[in-house]
């Protein structure tokens, strides 16, 4: 389970794509979004499904796709959803409650419920939400991940696995509670979608107005290696990672430990990884802080021939790449 290895997409979409005038940030591995240009501005547009969470679904699928499109400097604006339901457990409550999570989302963001499909599909054990998320940004405030450079350090803001650990905890919560967790620590865990949050809408838009800042990327499955994976590939740049300095949210990392998933590997919403030129990084770092965020330099982008490597006591060891996310063996 999980994303296609990254090979293999580069060859799919090197076959099967086309060219369009109008289209500037085409499909691409390591890009979240396609770019289209509208003359006065560009329309950025994002897709993703929500297909490891069930609780809480509808949140997590606007918040997902609004991620991306903040990622690339744009304000999400309209979005559109198919809810696909299982056939044998669905009720009109059901129903309901994703729809009052989508709307809820929406609210919360500004951003408009423009349409969608819905229906109970054969063959399905559990909802699936595919959210498409459009936004607008003006031609000179657009980013793109391809755009981050050697030299550009990446920094991490807030922590990892912000959404992992939300995911463990409602998906798993009897059975953690029969391990020995208590509930009020679960309960910590199951909202880390609202605290720290699975949103990046905010803390991307103090990275876009900063000055140096090259790229942004969200690590979302595969974890934050992975990110950094994608972050390079885009690049065409080789990451050195230093694992050692990565903040871990307390509940996460225990929960993680509890499965023996590596976190570095598991879903990261929530978290942001942002290539600023060193000379202005520090400052973008101080800005953050002052808000209350946490924010850490976690890698440095270096020429392509020097790969992806992970800088750890022991020494240095290849990144590894999880195309199938940690979270995926509890399911």
């Amino acid at each position: 389970m999980g994303k296609l290895p990254m090979e293999l997409l580069q060859a799919l979409l090197a076959r099967y794509t086309q060219v369009d005038d109008r289209l500037v940030v085409g499909p691409r591995v390591g890009e979240d979004v396609a770019v289209v240009d509208m003359g006065d501005r560009y329309l950025v547009i994002k897709t993703d499904p929500i297909t490891f969470a069930t609780d809480q679904i509808g949140w997590y699928a606007v918040h997902v796709n609004a991620n991306d499109i903040a990622t690339s400097g744009a304000r999400p604006r309209w979005m559109l959803t198919t809810v696909l339901l299982p056939e044998r457990s669905t009720t009109a409550a059901l129903v309901e409650d994703i729809f009052q999570q989508l709307h809820q989302a929406c609210e919360g963001l500004g951003i408009t419920l423009a349409g969608g499909h819905t229906e109970v599909a054969w063959g399905l054990e559990r909802p699936i939400v595919v959210g498409v998320l459009l936004g607008e940004v003006a031609h000179d405030r657009l980013l793109c991940t391809a755009d981050a450079r050697v030299g550009d350090q990446i920094l991490l803001v807030k922590a990892i696995p912000i959404e992992g650990t939300a995911i463990i905890a409602r998906e798993r919560r009897e059975e953690l509670l029969q391990r020995g967790f208590s509930a009020d620590m679960l309960t910590r865990a199951s909202d880390a979608i609202y605290d720290p949050g699975i949103s990046v809408v905010e803390v991307a838009g103090v990275a876009a107005e900063h000055p140096g800042v090259h790229a942004m990327h969200d690590p979302t499955e595969g974890g934050v290696a992975t990110g950094l994976h994608e972050l390079a590939h885009a690049a065409r740049a080789g990451v050195r990672f230093y694992r050692e300095r990565v903040p871990l949210l307390p509940e996460g990392e225990a929960l993680c430990r509890a499965y023996g998933l590596d976190p570095m590997g598991v879903i990261a919403s929530g978290a942001l990884l942002v290539a600023a030129a060193p000379e202005h990084a520090p400052a973008l770092i101080q800005r953050y802080e002052n808000r209350g965020i946490p924010c850490v330099h976690i890698a440095d982008l270096v020429p392509a021939e020097q790969g992806c490597t992970m800088e750890m006591e022991q020494g240095n060891l290849p990144l590894p790449r999880y195309d199938s996310d940690e979270i995926t063996r509890l399911f």
